[in-house]
C-alpha cells in the first residue's frame, strides 16, 4: 500500500506541471520553438543576403524578418494589446506594413524580432485556457481566441519555412540543424 502511495504521489507531482500549462502554455511553448530559430537565422544570415529576394515582387530575407516583428505587434493589437508606441502600430493595418518597410541594418532587424517576441509573449497572456472561447474581432471577422492564436501559430510556421529555404539558397545552414 505505501507504493502505491507513493507511485500515485510521484504521478501527481509529474503530471500536474504539465496539466497546469495547459493549451496557452504549449502555444507559449511552439511560440518559443519557432523564436529561437527565427532569430538565430536572423543571425546566422550574412548581411549581404538581407537583400536578396528568390523573385521580382517577393520579400526580401530582412523583409520577411521584418514582417514577422511587425505581425508580432500588429496580431495582438486586435487580441487587445496595443503596440508599444515606438513602433507607430495602431488599429490601421497600414500602420503594420509602414513599420515592416522601414530600411533598416541586420543588428537592427535582429533587435526588432527580438523584442517584438517579447512583446508578443506579453500579449498572449491575455489569452488564457479559461477564456480561449471569447469572440473578439480579428481581422474585421469574428474569432474565438483560440482560432486567433492558432492562427499566430501557423503564421510564425509558415515564414519560419520561408525563412530555412531563403537560408538555404544562400547557402546558411540553419543552426540547429548543424
Amino acid at each position: 500500500m505505501r507504493f502505491r502511495s507513493s507511485a500515485l504521489a510521484l504521478v501527481l507531482a509529474v503530471a500536474a506541471p504539465l496539466h497546469a500549462q495547459g493549451v496557452m502554455g504549449d502555444f507559449h511553448g511552439d511560440v518559443r520553438d519557432v523564436q529561437q530559430k527565427l532569430i538565430g537565422l536572423a543571425k546566422a544570415m550574412p548581411e549581404n543576403t538581407y537583400d536578396w529576394r528568390p523573385g521580382p515582387g517577393v520579400r526580401s530575407v530582412g523583409e520577411v524578418f521584418m514582417h514577422v516583428a511587425s505581425e508580432n505587434y500588429g496580431i495582438p493589437v486586435m487580441m487587445g494589446a496595443p503596440a508599444p508606441a515606438a513602433t507607430g502600430i495602431t488599429t490601421d493595418f497600414k500602420t503594420v506594413d509602414m513599420y515592416a518597410m522601414k530600411k533598416r541594418t541586420k543588428a537592427e532587424i535582429v533587435a526588432e524580432l527580438e523584442a517584438s517576441f517579447t512583446h508578443l509573449h506579453q500579449a498572449m497572456g491575455l489569452t488564457t485556457d479559461q477564456n480561449l472561447g471569447e469572440k473578439i474581432k480579428f481581422f474585421g471577422q469574428d474569432f474565438t481566441r483560440s482560432r486567433a492564436m492558432v492562427l499566430t501559430v501557423t503564421h510564425l510556421h509558415e515564414h519560419l519555412g520561408q525563412s530555412i529555404a531563403y537560408a538555404r539558397s544562400n547557402k546558411v545552414v540553419p543552426p540547429w540543424s548543424k
